[in-house]
């Protein structure tokens, strides 16, 4: 006897979760969000960059720190998950273009080249990852290298692209991740960027907190929800 596609996944035990942000209304909230939070910078700007955090999490150091040592800006955000550091950690080494995604608005990053398939699923392929294999944010963009990989506590990413024969100086930034194991039994993901620039406009467009943090924020934030989510779910 037949069966449909729905049943044999449910028999097989797949998931039929779709793709995070996918689709018209998706595209319209990350935009819309990207306009508000534009707009409200002079009000909120302070607060966005500590958003989600508690206690010194916001100024307490972390790994990677060492590589833009006196940045012009920086972000620290935060979530709790109710999943151990084991189960959140799968979700982000397989992040990047052409690997899992980044759990945002896909629709929306297409929109602009990006070239993003949003998975909801951990892939085996992309789980062991080692420093110095390069990750992408948009095919035709400078990658960021992975320099820091502790599972499942520590993965941080450097982005700079003197280092792959772009102008010197250009500027540096660092993408970093710390799953700390909560009392709970559950997670605190922190995620942290610092951004320094040379005074050139280039350099300022491309590292500098303006529009930079705004799309870093509402794309972070996204992304944060869905790791939490995901690990959720499957713990």
């Amino acid at each position: 006897m037949a069966t449909g596609g729905d049943s044999d996944n449910k028999r097989l035990g797949y998931r039929t979760t779709p793709s995070p942000g996918v689709g018209v209304l998706a595209a319209l909230e990350g935009a819309t969000l990207l306009v508000w939070n534009l707009i409200a910078t002079p009000f909120i700007g302070r607060r966005r960059l500590r958003w989600g955090t508690v206690g010194s999490e916001a100024t307490d150091s972390l790994p990677g720190d060492e590589f833009v040592p006196e940045p012009k800006w920086s972000y620290t955000l935060g979530i709790a998950i109710d999943a151990a550091p084991e189960d959140v950690w799968p979700w982000i080494v397989q992040l990047g273009q052409g690997r899992g995604g980044f759990y945002t608005y896909q629709t929306l990053e297409n929109m602009v080249g990006c070239q993003i398939t949003n998975t909801t699923e951990i892939l085996p392929d992309h789980q062991h990852p080692a420093a110095g294999e390069d990750i992408y944010l948009h095919p035709t963009a400078p990658p960021m290298r992975m320099e820091i990989i502790n599972p499942p506590t520590t993965f941080v990413l450097l982005g700079s692209p003197a280092d792959i024969g772009a102008e010197e100086s250009w500027g540096t930034s660092t993408w970093q991740f710390a799953v700390n194991p909560s009392p709970d039994g559950g997670s605190r993901l922190l995620t942290r960027g610092r951004y320094n620039h040379t005074p050139d406009w280039k350099s300022r467009l491309a590292f500098g907190r303006f529009p930079m943090e705004v799309i870093t924020f509402v794309m972070s934030r996204k992304m944060m929800l869905e790791i939490k989510r995901l690990a959720e779910r499957d713990a």
